[in-house]
């Protein structure tokens, strides 16, 4: 079956060479989820793309630092991936042992615009 792009991260696949996305949807959560984890400047010829979400893993984890990351998804979402529409960010990694161990997740509610799909990307970092 044709695909659209390769799957990340690349596995090898006896049908297609390296396992490939098969739906539109499929696409937009793994292009979404490289935005979110992408450093600026991590990407060639394209230096500002990426949340880099990364960065803020030592940061305190305040609301101050929500606010910080919310703003920046969203910004990074409107200028490299108009076609999704963001609902909702959810911070994850409150429970004391997530805290000891810097752990940063976030569950954000999207919605695919043309093809009127909802969905939940659940990220986490540690």
């Amino acid at each position: 079956m044709q695909g659209y792009s390769p799957k990340l991260p690349l596995t090898l696949d006896a049908n297609d060479g390296f396992r490939l996305t098969k739906s539109l949807k499929e696409v937009v959560v793994q292009n979404l989820k490289m935005l979110i984890l992408t450093s600026p400047g991590e990407r060639v010829m394209i230096p500002n793309f990426g949340v880099g979400l990364y960065n803020y893993l030592f940061e305190l984890n305040s609301q101050h630092t929500h606010t910080i990351i919310r703003e920046r998804i969203l910004q990074q979402v409107k200028k490299y991936l108009p076609h999704v529409g963001i609902m909702k960010i959810n911070f994850g990694g409150n429970e004391p042992e997530d805290v000891d161990r810097n752990v940063l997740a976030l569950a954000i509610e999207y919605r695919i615009i043309p093809l009127n799909v909802f969905g939940t990307l659940n990220v986490r970092v540690d």
